[in-house]
């Protein structure tokens, strides 16, 4: 299996300093600051980037999941929001909550609801944030 790599340079002091995050393939180069990580700042974080990662790995494997049961999904979308807070003195991500929305036809609710919990930490971005303290979902059918 591949191994995936990214790289982030910081210049200067915290407060003052700024950095640059990469994909190592090559297709996003983003900036990043104190101000857009803690603040209302135009620009990325890696909080933002875990919550990508996180709604497109829950995305697949949902779909290899609803898949394994038989059903079809046309379409699934999924929102992130990861939260970063201080506590006791160091910051942590302690929230992470996903909603998902997928039309999935011949699908009753009850069945698309356990199959997305059984999703949750299904998907290998799910496994390696199995640490943070709360992970919610909200799971709906539409169409």
């Amino acid at each position: 299996m591949p191994v995936r790599t990214a790289t982030a340079t910081w210049e200067g002091a915290l407060q003052s300093g700024k950095g640059t995050m990469a994909a190592g393939s090559g297709t996003f180069s983003f900036p990043f600051s104190v101000g857009t990580r803690f603040g209302e700042e135009a620009g990325t974080n890696p909080e933002e980037l875990i919550a990508a990662a996180y709604a497109g790995c829950f995305s697949m494997a949902l779909s290899a999941q609803l898949g394994r049961a038989g059903y079809e999904p046309e379409r699934i979308q999924t929102t992130a929001r990861v939260r970063i807070q201080q506590v006791e003195g160091r910051f942590v991500i302690d929230r992470i909550e996903l909603e998902t929305e997928a039309k999935v036809p011949g699908i009753d609710e009850a069945k698309f609801r356990e199959i997305a919990e059984q999703t949750k930490l299904g998907c290998p971005v799910g496994n390696a944030l199995s640490n943070v303290p709360e992970i919610s979902l909200t799971a709906r059918l539409v169409g």
